[in-house]
This record gives C-alpha cells, structure tokens and sequence, in this order.
C-alpha cells in the first residue's frame, strides 16, 4: 500500500447507530492518497460490531479499525488513532456527523496551499451553531486566552491538523477533551500559523454529544469543570 499524504482520525465512543451513516459519508468521499484510522474507543455499545460490518461492506484497507479496549477518554482515543497515522499530515474529527468528513478534505486543501505547512495549524470554525452552545464557547475562549495569555478561538471546533513534525512538541497529550486546547495552545506557543476552517454545525441524528456542544446541562458543566482544572494546569507550566 502507498503510503499515505493525509491520514485523518476518527474517534467513536458508543456511536452504533451513526456508524453506517459515518462509513457511507467516508466512503463517498474517500480520497485515494489519505487513509482514514476509524478508532473504537472504549465503546460499551456494539459499535465495534458495527464497524467491522460496515468496513468489510466497503472493502478498503485504506479505512482501518483500531480499538481501544477500555475507555480511558477522548484524548486517549485519539492519540491511539495518531500513533497508528502513516501519513505526512494528520487530522482528526468526530464520529457524530454534526460536522461532515468531507471538511477534513476542504481543510486540506486549504492546508497544502500554505506556504509553510511545517509551521501550519487548522482547525475548524463552526457555523449556524444553537446560541447557548455560542455563547459556552466563546466564554471558554475568553477564559483560555486570558489565563494563558494566548488569543484562543472556537478551541473545540473540528477538524485539527498539522504536520507530522508538529507532534515532537506534544510530548504530554491529555486523555480527556482537553486535548483540543492543549495541541491548539502548543500551535500559539510555538508561532504555528493558525488557519480557521469554516464548518456548518448540524444537528446530531443520534445519541448525545459527548463534548459538550448540544449535550445535556450536566455533561457541559462537568466538561467545564475539567477543563477549567486543565487550563489551571496549564498556565502553570511551560508548553
């Protein structure tokens, strides 16, 4: 197998009824020169069973399953995808659809135009979003930039990407959802250019979301917490 220019993760945490939707987005808008690395995070549902179906039903050895077997978090299952990438460029979005796979291939196209992609950080820049979820994000930003000295924005949106380089200074990933305001806040640290990708936020079809944005009161707030407690970390320590 050639290896691949793009290699795009993809956590999935008990997302079984989104799978066949998720495969079928991938499958029709795979790109021969990435490979995407579809991770069972921990799942306590029957999403492995899922996806194995659906992955044997496209037959692509260019879209690949690792599993994790107990959830650790977020973060944990992501870095799991990241060890596995083969590719120059890594991204990663999410598994729930609200924002479509196909962004992750806008994105590149937007990354491989920079003039300096060693020195380059996407990510995305979400649109058409409900007001409360706005104002929970842009309340967060502000709590970031100001406590870490660093203007931070939309620290969640999907999707990531960056060099393969780039992971020589992420030598201390968070496992949970923190991981998005640790490799952004890196990429500020170090002078990267931050490249914002606009996204149009979709309804999820189904479950909860799992980070926050359209998930119940008590998960925003739990999220909250730990990330607060994150960013406490952080400002504490050089990055």
């Amino acid at each position: 197998m050639v290896t691949p220019k793009l290699s795009i993760v993809i956590p999935c945490y008990n997302e079984a009824k989104n799978i066949p939707l998720l495969i079928e987005s991938i499958n029709n808008v795979y790109k021969s020169d990435t490979e995407i690395i579809l991770v069972d995070n921990g799942s306590t549902d029957n999403t492995c069973d899922v996806l194995l179906k659906e992955l044997e039903s496209i037959n692509n050895a260019s879209i690949r399953l690792v599993r994790v077997e107990n959830n650790i978090g977020y973060g944990h299952g992501i870095m799991a995808g990241v060890k596995e990438a083969k590719g120059e460029i890594i991204a990663w979005t999410h598994a729930d659809l609200q924002t479509d796979v196909g962004d992750v291939y806008n994105g590149y196209e937007m990354f491989r135009n920079q003039s300096n992609q060693k020195k380059t950080f996407l990510k995305g820049y979400r649109k058409q979003r409900p007001f409360i979820d706005q104002i929970l994000t842009w309340g967060m930003a502000k709590i970031s930039s100001i406590i870490l000295e660093k203007k931070l924005n939309e620290i969640n949106a999907q999707p990531k990407m960056f060099h393969r380089s780039f992971l020589d200074m992420a030598d201390e990933p968070p496992d949970d959802f923190s991981l998005d305001l640790y490799f952004y806040s890196i990429a500020v640290e170090n002078g990267l250019n931050v490249v914002e990708l606009p996204v149009y936020f979709k309804d999820r079809l189904y479950g909860e979301a799992k980070g926050g944005g359209g998930s119940s009161i008590w998960t925003r707030i739990k999220i909250i917490k730990r990330t607060m407690k994150y960013i406490m970390k952080l400002s504490k320590q050089k990055i």
